[in-house]
């Protein structure tokens, strides 16, 4: 049996359902806004062998409200070590341990086998000059529910980034639902207890932006999963050039236009 769309009129008589979106939407908007959210990521740093210096004047480039050098990173066998000057040194363990300096943060990220320092200042330029989102009117037809079929074991997908690096992750299977006659297919990854999609569509890079857009559904159950593309958003690379998002696989890169979720934000970052 083919999964179809939800009846548009048995979700537009939900009184509850317009207002559920708008209040998912005004959340997203928040926590972007909020302080060490996505619009305060200033910097992102590919930690070398051996030394890396930090501070506003070395290669590790922290704001200029910062000081010149704060200290060294050694880097050695997957380990970062901060030496602060005239403090003891302490280990930077990967999106646990965070170096703060008035408004300004750092820390250690691992995309991959990679590791890297990103940067976040809570008086960023970006965040100060943020102008919100722009969104699709809601479309009650595209909440949708599809079918789910999993895979035997879990499936290792290898996205490529935008930064170049590669990050596998874990698919627990695939959806296909029926939109326009056609049959679509997306791949899943686990985060957390969710299902992450990345995907594009007929209206990147045009109406929406170019790379991908993020959905978030709940598990599968009894053999079918809710995709409300009215909560799809960009991903952080759409509002700074040192996130590092995933691209979509192929098989994400669906040909029909989804007229529904967070459009383009700006042209400045594609």
């Amino acid at each position: 049996m083919r999964f179809l769309i939800v009846p548009v009129l048995a979700l537009a008589a939900d009184p509850n359902y317009l207002r559920d979106v708008e209040q998912y939407r005004a959340q997203r908007e928040a926590s972007l806004k909020q302080d060490d959210g996505w619009l305060t990521v200033v910097g992102l740093f590919r930690l070398k062998e051996g030394e890396n210096r930090v501070g506003s004047g070395d290669e590790i480039a922290l704001p200029a409200s910062a000081p010149a050098h704060l200290g060294v990173i050694t880097f050695a066998k997957s380990r970062a070590i901060y030496h602060p000057d005239g403090k003891p040194a302490t280990e930077l363990k990967p999106n646990v341990d965070t170096v703060t300096v008035g408004r300004i943060k750092f820390f250690v990220i691992k995309r991959g086998d990679e590791y890297f320092i990103r940067v976040k200042d809570n008086d960023s330029k970006l965040r100060r000059d943020f102008t919100g989102l722009k969104w699709f009117p809601v479309d009650p037809s595209w909440k949708i529910t599809a079918k789910f079929t999993p895979y035997a074991a879990p499936k290792t997908i290898l996205f490529d980034s935008q930064n170049g690096v590669k990050q596998p992750m874990e698919s627990p299977g695939y959806v296909i639902f029926t939109r326009e006659g056609k049959d679509c297919h997306l791949d899943p990854v686990l985060e957390g207890p969710e299902l992450f999609f990345i995907f594009r569509d007929a209206t990147s890079n045009k109406t929406t932006y170019g790379a991908a857009r993020f959905l978030y559904a709940a598990p599968a159950k009894n053999g079918a999963v809710i995709l409300d593309f009215n909560q799809a958003i960009n991903p952080p690379c759409a509002f700074t050039p040192f996130a590092t998002c995933p691209l979509p696989p192929p098989q994400n890169r669906l040909t029909l236009p989804v007229t529904a979720g967070e459009k383009k934000y700006s042209d400045a970052i594609e």
